[in-house]
């Protein structure tokens, strides 16, 4: 029996005599029900053969199955001249790549990042950020106002509500995430995403926030230099409030953001006094900023999910 294990040349072969001697109807199965009627001696001659057996079986199959593998690999060619299939290398989202790049520049400045719930209650989204009823921000065309009275996060401001609450003054923060509004067309989308920083502390002025943003402009979008165009506005949560244009390519104007010094109604709000501490918020898409520096013209196509799209772009 040895001499037959040993000579056998495939596997085949190998687990047809395997079957043949320890299967179900095997001559050593058959032997070993018959263990009972056996001496001692018998016995443990019996138990050494058919140790002995199966040892032989498995370093027979072992040694088949690595000259098989070895054959196999002879018969392999290898052409080092040929080129590489290229790979096919995921890259990152063109809003993720700017908000990592935001991020960056303004962390840089001190600003530390927060994040918030985008269901939002009344308090929140509209009260504390000095929104009174009347308020066109409020009407049912322009918000996603939910069964319970809560509301889809109109503005990230309601971070900055809840920031101020757990952290008083004085504080440096920015508010990042996704925002809800009714609106559709190729520069607006019902979901959209905002960052608003906010920087309450003693002695801020405007010439502060003026600052700040024509520092984050120069170092997100790698100009040398800017030139920002200011317009009085109006927000309910910040007096005085002001536009934001950037010079662009051409001459031409671009609306960047709106910004503003803290209206004194939000720091009590936040039981923050208003006579010891002032600071400056401004608001932003950071879709719209990446259309500008990625050179995209429908914020429609950040949520297609287009593989081709991603392709032609560069990402």
């Amino acid at each position: 029996m040895q001499d037959k294990i040993k000579n056998i040349n495939n596997i085949e072969e190998l687990q047809a005599l395997y079957t043949a001697t320890f299967g179900k109807n095997g001559t050593m199965t058959a032997r070993l029900k018959e263990m009972k009627n056996l001496d001692n001696e018998a016995r443990a001659s019996l138990n050494k053969e058919n140790t002995m057996l199966r040892e032989l079986f498995k370093n027979r199959q072992i040694e088949l199955e690595n000259q098989a593998l070895m054959e196999g690999l002879a018969k392999q060619r290898l052409d080092a001249s040929l080129n590489p299939e290229p790979e096919n290398i995921g890259t990152l989202h063109p809003l993720t790549k700017s908000l990592s790049e935001i991020s960056a520049v303004l962390e840089s400045f001190g600003y530390k990042m927060w994040t918030g719930p985008e269901i939002e209650d009344d308090w929140h989204n509209f009260t504390a950020l000095n929104t009174p009823d009347y308020h066109p921000a409020r009407d049912m065309q322009d918000s996603f106002f939910l069964d319970n009275g809560n509301v889809m996060r109109t503005q990230t401001s309601a971070i900055q509500i809840r920031s101020m609450e757990k952290e008083g003054a004085p504080i440096k923060m920015f508010g990042v995430g996704a925002t809800y509004r009714k609106e559709m067309d190729a520069t607006h989308s019902p979901m959209f995403h905002q960052i608003e920083g906010l920087y309450i502390d003693k002695d801020i002025t405007m010439s502060d926030l003026i600052s700040d943003v024509k520092e984050f402009l120069k170092k997100f979008f790698e100009m040398d230099e800017v030139e920002l165009r200011i317009r009085p506005s109006y927000f309910p949560f910040t007096e005085p409030s002001i536009e934001i244009d950037l010079k662009w390519q051409g001459g031409k104007w671009l609306e960047i953001m709106g910004a503003g010094m803290v209206h004194p109604n939000v720091l009590r709000n936040c039981n923050i006094d208003p006579d010891v501490y002032q600071g400056f918020a401004f608001g932003f898409g950071w879709d719209r900023l990446a259309m500008l520096k990625y050179g995209l013209n429908d914020i429609r196509q950040f949520y297609d999910g287009d593989i081709r799209w991603l392709r032609k772009t560069g990402f």
